[in-house]
């Protein structure tokens, strides 16, 4: 399986263990790290991830000129988005009041204002291993056993206006929306890189799927 997969370098991504941990997986594969907008166009897949503050990583995308190629990318191949690659994939962000790719419907929240985080006096961001709950069959839940725990660290989340968007949920003080699912797009909050056995197996789905 000759693929070329493209992870998008925007310059705020944890590249290097994505890119590691996606070799580990499909070794056959030509995996590449890339800011350029016309290889991420050939690519057969891309992985779209992100890390720090939703404003910069905006920024950066639009600054890097890649943003048109992401969101055809998203459009058009299998298209994984990890941590704030799933959350710049939705119309505004509570963080910074940024606006996002609008590719899916629905808003970015953080935990400072729910509740039920505030409430029971959980630390935030919300950092370390956590049950996914997984809301639907899909391919990329393939081997993966449900309320198998992966790696978090962030602040904020997606909130779906479609709940059918939703392709698992987590509890930290409330249940919150982990994983997204539409066509050829599946995007994650956590960190499958660095999820172990799980993670390892959510990217060897993702380079086999056939949406």
């Amino acid at each position: 399986m000759g693929s070329r997969i493209s992870i998008v370098d925007y310059g705020m991504g944890n590249l290097r263990s994505v890119h590691k941990a996606l070799g580990h997986v499909a070794p056959e594969a030509d995996v590449r790290i890339t800011a350029d907008p016309q290889e991420i166009r050939r690519a057969d897949r891309v992985v779209f991830p992100g890390q720090g503050a939703m404003p910069d990583c905006m920024r950066s995308l639009e600054e890097s000129g890649l943003g048109e190629a992401v969101a055809q990318a998203a459009r058009s191949k299998p298209f994984l988005g990890l941590c704030i690659g799933q959350q710049m994939l939705f119309e505004r962000s509570a963080e910074g009041d940024t606006p996002g790719l609008a590719l899916l419907g629905g808003a970015v929240v953080g935990f400072a204002d729910a509740p039920a985080t505030r409430g029971a006096g959980l630390k935030i961001p919300h950092m370390g291993w956590n049950e996914v709950l997984q809301e639907r069959a899909h391919p990329l839940w393939a081997g993966i056993a449900d309320r198998s725990r992966f790696y978090f660290v962030h602040s904020y989340y997606p909130a779906p206006r479609d709940r059918a968007l939703a392709a698992a949920t987590c509890v930290y003080g409330a249940a919150f929306t982990c994983a997204v699912a539409r066509d050829n797009i599946f995007a994650v909050q956590f960190h499958p890189e660095k999820s172990q056995s799980a993670g390892l197996q959510l990217l060897s789905n993702f380079v086999r799927w056939r949406p």
